[in-house]
């Protein structure tokens, strides 16, 4: 009995994984995918090339008024499935580029930052003093566990963080003795 040939899809994320990207990016670039076959009526991104991707990120750009970092987040999706399992060149892309933000970040002085943290408490004010003393990101500081926090070394071990690596990083003084 013959076997029906594996779906892109699948074959994606297999190859993700054999290359140990993290799951998010897995979801991420698998939606793009999704996203960029539909755009050409569920045709297999075999049957198209450049041509086709530079159409994607160009409808991205001008009627989807994506930022740039998205766009180029989908355009590595795009590029992934090519290279990877479809073994294909794309060549050189002249899509219209999305343009960068003039966006300046807001900072908080230290002293909005230390009125902030007086004024939280309970689980919540614990979590947001722990991220901001030690300068976890959330999903590291969500996943801690009791036995990550090291008292005696004033230090929290970070497990599994971006890119699948352990770190280690400070345990605030401010934090010793916080309930």
């Amino acid at each position: 009995m013959e076997s029906r040939p594996r779906k892109l899809l699948d074959q994606v994320r297999d190859a993700i994984r054999l290359k140990h990207y993290s799951y998010r990016t897995e979801q991420s670039y698998v939606g793009w995918i999704r996203r960029y076959i539909l755009f050409h009526n569920k045709q297999h991104p075999k049957d198209m090339g450049g041509a086709e991707v530079e159409a994607f990120l160009t409808h991205l750009a001008v009627e989807g008024h994506v930022s740039a970092s998205t766009q180029n987040q989908a355009f590595s999706a795009l590029l992934f499935p090519y290279r990877n399992v479809l073994n294909q060149e794309l060549g050189a892309l002249d899509a219209v580029r999305a343009k960068r933000s003039n966006y300046l970040p807001t900072v908080l002085t230290k002293g909005e930052v230390r009125s902030i943290l007086q004024n939280i408490s309970g689980v919540h004010g614990l979590v947001i003093k722990v991220l901001y003393g030690s300068g976890l990101r959330l999903s590291e500081g969500l996943s801690l566990r009791v036995k990550d926090i090291d008292f005696a070394q004033r230090q929290i071990v970070a497990r599994d963080t971006k890119g699948n690596e352990s770190r280690v990083t400070m345990l605030a003084d401010s934090l010793i003795g916080a309930s």
